[in-house]
C-alpha cells in the first residue's frame, strides 16, 4: 500500500521507508544500502535472497530520471524522486524471480529446455497458451547460450504480461 497511489499519506510513508533504506542521510540509496534494507528494513527472507531481482529493480529506477544533483552522483544511486518506481519494479520482478525459480527445478539460476518443457501447463497458467515449447524456449534464450537466464526471463515475462496466479492475495 505504500507504493500504490500518490497520495500525501502514502508519500509520507515513502519518505519514512526511504529514510530507514538511507542510514548515512545523503539522500541517495546505493546498491549496498538497498540490499541491506531487504534485510533489515524489511525483514523479507525471500525478498533479501532474490538479488537478481533486486538489481534488475534498481538498474532501471536509478535510470528512470536524470538526476537533479549537483555533486554528480545522482545517476548512479536512486534518489527519493525514484523510489516509488524502485518499489513499483521490485515487486514486479519479484514476481517474475518467483516464476523463474519455481520453473528452474534444480535450482542452477538457469532454465534448462527440459525444465522449460515440463513447467509447460504452469507456465501456460502465467502467459497463456505456448504452441512450440522449443521454439519458444529459443526466443527467449536470446543470447543462444541453451539455457534462460534470468535477464531473457524478465525480458519475455514483460513481452508476455506475465502474471502469477497466487501473487495477489
Amino acid at each position: 500500500a505504500v507504493v500504490s497511489t500518490q497520495s500525501t499519506g502514502q508519500k509520507k510513508k515513502r519518505k519514512d521507508l526511504f529514510s530507514r533504506f538511507d542510514p548515512n542521510g545523503n539522500g541517495v540509496l546505493s546498491l549496498a544500502e538497498v540490499d541491506k534494507a531487504m534485510r533489515d528494513v524489511l525483514a523479507i527472507d525471500d525478498l533479501f535472497d532474490a538479488k537478481p531481482a533486486i538489481m534488475r529493480a534498481f538498474q532501471i529506477a536509478k535510470a528512470c530520471t536524470k538526476s537533479k544533483r549537483s555533486d554528480g552522483v545522482g545517476d548512479d544511486y536512486i534518489e527519493f524522486r525514484e523510489f516509488r518506481f524502485f518499489l513499483l519494479s521490485l515487486r514486479q520482478y519479484f514476481e517474475y524471480w518467483v516464476a523463474f525459480d519455481r520453473t528452474d527445478t534444480d535450482d542452477d539460476k538457469r532454465i534448462s529446455l527440459e525444465e522449460f518443457v515440463a513447467a509447460k501447463d504452469m507456465i501456460e497458467t502465467w502467459v497463456g497458451s505456448i504452441g512450440d515449447l522449443e521454439g519458444e524456449f529459443a526466443k527467449i534464450d536470446a543470447n543462444g547460450g541453451g539455457v534462460i537466464l534470468f535477464d531473457e526471463f524478465c525480458d519475455w515475462a514483460i513481452k508476455k504480461s506475465l502474471d502469477l496466479e497466487d501473487d495477489d492475495n
